[in-house]
């Protein structure tokens, strides 16, 4: 979906799709808020502030609003938003303009029973939280049971109380207020017309697969990145004797194929992409500039893919950038860098301890970006050549063969002056078009 320019000017109308009851603050802040982050609940919260009297609607406002109440960036606003959209807690519309108009709709959270239970909501929980904190937020939610062996149950019935006299005609009544929520919406993972005709007509039941049954099975295939013909397996073998698929046998199945498959972890989330607010500006037609469009626009695992032609990375390599990804939250742009930089200097080896040791730098520099990341590394790379060349200056230098450096591209300060010739353009476009073919393959 093409991004659209908002503006602080840009108005807003806020529209509340549901009744929304102390508990649902208690349930956002404490299954949503892990996921989602501080910036986002608080979006949600000052969105219901905007809200009438009646909470029904709000006037019309600008985001500047937005960006004044909550002290905010408005690209770190938007980042909120499509959070919120992303778990189902808002969805929005615009009606472009002049002045382009949004309208916000806020909807309930779903109970702790459901999201407990969720195919992708539990998993990243539990991720984001661990297995401790994960453990008491259960405990939290869980209902006592009581024993009621030796009880009898002596509830009245409606009809025991109440007598059925003639009245007046029903009147049905529409658009009145009640919880309304919203479903995670999940691109479409799995063929199922593929899935269901690898399956013997004869092991399954005409309700099998109905579209709950579907919804999971694409929310898992999703989750655990499983495709079909895996799922064809764990499918098999989750039908049971009335020719059904049992929901909590099929969970298992597929959590324990991926634990076995990754050495015990669970699948992780991240940002697909370098997130457009941190992308630098269209239209430079230098070399420079395609080399920064090709780190932002391709996400570390397919960038690493490429690297190995028609091979896949190893473990450890995907492991390597999963943890530069996840544990120490960089930005897939600026992976990229640090991907392209360490196979160019350290004859195409990717060591986690040299990477380790770039990527603490760069946080601490906080930087985030795809330039900053290339200008740090060059700049660094640089120094330690220095200190290198004067630390052996001062020793006996026995004569040796001359070994031409291998540097990533960027190293040469004219590439930002450079105006790409035909050659130069035909060498980028075959690296992201040997990047796209590797993600077609995937």
């Amino acid at each position: 979906m093409k991004e659209i320019n908002i503006l602080p000017a840009d108005t807003y109308t806020v529209i509340n799709k549901t009744i929304i009851k102390d508990l649902d603050r208690k349930l956002i802040t404490m299954l949503y808020q892990p996921i989602i982050g501080f910036s986002a609940t608080s979006l949600y919260f000052t969105l219901v502030d905007d809200l009438d009297k009646r909470e029904l609607i709000s006037e019309e406002l600008t985001h500047h609003h937005l960006m004044t109440t909550m002290q905010l960036k408005l690209d770190d606003i938007v980042i909120a938003r499509k959070k919120l959209e992303a778990v189902g807690l808002l969805k929005t519309y615009i009606k472009k303009d002049t002045v382009n108009h949004y309208v916000y709709l806020l909807y309930s959270p779903i109970s702790a029973s459901e999201f407990l239970n969720h195919p992708v909501l539990n998993i990243v929980l539990y991720n984001n939280l661990g297995k401790k904190e994960y453990d008491r937020i259960v405990d939290y939610f869980k209902i006592p049971k009581p024993n009621l062996k030796d009880y009898e149950d002596i509830t009245s019935s409606f009809s025991n109380v109440f007598k059925s006299v003639s009245g007046n005609i029903l009147i049905e009544n529409e658009n009145l207020m009640k919880v309304e929520t919203n479903k995670l919406k999940i691109d479409d993972k799995i063929d199922f017309n593929l899935l269901i005709s690898s399956i013997p007509s004869n092991m399954i039941s005409p309700r099998c697969f109905n579209e709950d049954v579907k919804e999971l099975i694409n929310s898992l295939a999703y989750t655990y990145d499983i495709d079909v013909i895996a799922m064809q397996g764990l499918v098999r073998n989750s039908i049971n004797e009335k020719g059904l698929i049992d929901k909590i046998t099929l969970r298992k199945n597929v959590r324990n194929y991926y634990q076995f498959e990754n050495d015990g972890r669970l699948p992780t989330f991240v940002y697909s992409k370098q997130p457009e607010y941190l992308k630098s500006p269209q239209g430079d037609t230098s070399k420079w500039a395609k080399m920064v469009y090709t780190f932002e626009s391709v996400h570390p695992y397919d960038f690493l893919r490429s690297k190995y032609k028609n091979g896949e990375p190893s473990i450890r390599d995907l492991k390597i950038i999963e943890s530069l990804l996840v544990d120490q939250k960089m930005t897939p742009g600026v992976v990229n860098v640090l991907i392209d930089y360490v196979l160019k200097v350290n004859n195409q080896k990717l060591s986690k301890n040299y990477i380790d040791t770039i990527a603490g730098q760069l946080n601490r520099l906080h930087i985030e970006t795809v330039e900053d990341a290339m200008r740090v590394t060059e700049k660094e790379h640089k120094k330690l050549k220095k200190q290198f060349e004067n630390k052996t200056t001062k020793q006996v230098v026995k004569p040796k063969i001359e070994r031409k450096e291998q540097l990533p591209d960027w190293f040469n300060k004219e590439l930002k002056n450079v105006e790409m010739t035909d050659d130069d353009k035909e060498e980028l476009d075959k690296l992201l078009s040997s990047i796209n073919d590797e993600i077609e393959s995937i």
